[in-house]
């Protein structure tokens, strides 16, 4: 996850970086939209770098549960930014279309935009990665403004080539269709963030799959008041067991270790509390 933040930063501040060298030879409000939203991708994943290195410390005393919600804090920050993009892109396309200029240099500016597409594929196949092992809210929030890139600057370098051809005002229509998407993202990245720090439930069918493996214990009776949430990368579970009321205190215990270990074999991200229940007294 790491690793994830810090090449995420280093492909935003390079691609940053040759896109204004790009856009001041051009004048393309295309790649002056693709600048902005480097930059902002710049400051989104430091924010990024610095909320996950926080969200993987151990719990401590005055964080029992963890640091996981940093990264939530992180998606939230990551959507301001990126819908603050949107609007600057928005405007100066708005700008451009009113007032039409040649731009220049497109040879140099598709070159450019074709190194950001491999750069920005490269990373997002590693972040993908990371996701799938790890389950990063942060990481997938930043993966997910980097696809929005991959079709940033793949409407680039269309901009630009029609803008060869002479339809220069495709330029500033490509860039408001740009900063539309853009700030789809955001909305995207903050309905999720926020579904964390709201405490918002597992999906139904993970619920449902953790009560069937609770079931299948052999010794277990039911289960029921199944609880979940997310923090991070990490999933907390609660449930109570209804078990036969004339077992001992350790069986009952065995039983519930069982059940844990059940549930956390097939997810393993999840950490489980159980409660037993005693079948007489649910009647």
């Amino acid at each position: 996850m790491r690793l994830a933040t810090r090449a995420a930063l280093a492909v935003a501040l390079s691609l940053a970086l040759a896109k204004a060298v790009a856009w001041w030879l051009s004048g393309s409000v295309s790649l002056l939209a693709g600048l902005t939203d480097s930059l902002l991708d710049g400051a989104a994943s430091l924010i990024n770098l610095l909320a996950v290195h926080y969200a993987l410390q151990p719990a401590d005393d005055d964080h029992r549960y963890g640091h996981g919600k940093a990264e939530a804090l992180a998606g939230l920050g990551q959507s301001m930014f990126i819908s603050v993009s949107a609007l600057l892109v928005g405007a100066q396309a708005i700008d451009r279309l009113l007032h039409p200029q040649p731009i220049t240099a497109q040879l140099l500016g598709i070159a450019v935009m074709l190194i950001s597409l491999a750069a920005t594929a490269g990373l997002l196949l590693f972040q993908r990665h990371v996701v799938k092992q790890t389950g990063s809210t942060a990481i997938r929030a930043d993966s997910l403004h980097y696809r929005s890139d991959l079709l940033l600057n793949s409407s680039i370098l269309l901009a630009l080539a029609l803008s060869a051809q002479g339809l220069e005002r495709v330029d500033a229509i490509f860039g408001m269709g740009i900063g539309l998407y853009i700030l789809w993202s955001a909305v995207g990245i903050a309905r999720e963030a926020l579904a964390i720090l709201m405490d918002t439930e597992l999906p139904p069918e993970q619920s449902s799959r953790m009560h069937e493996l609770a079931c299948s214990v052999p010794g277990v009776l039911g289960a029921h008041d199944l609880r979940t949430r997310m923090s991070g990368t990490r999933w907390f579970v609660q449930l109570h067991l209804e078990l036969p009321g004339t077992l001992s205190l350790s069986e009952a215990h065995r039983l519930c270790e069982a059940v844990e270990q059940a549930i956390r074999k097939e997810f393993p991200r999840a950490e489980v509390l159980v409660h037993a229940d005693p079948e007489d007294v649910l009647k």
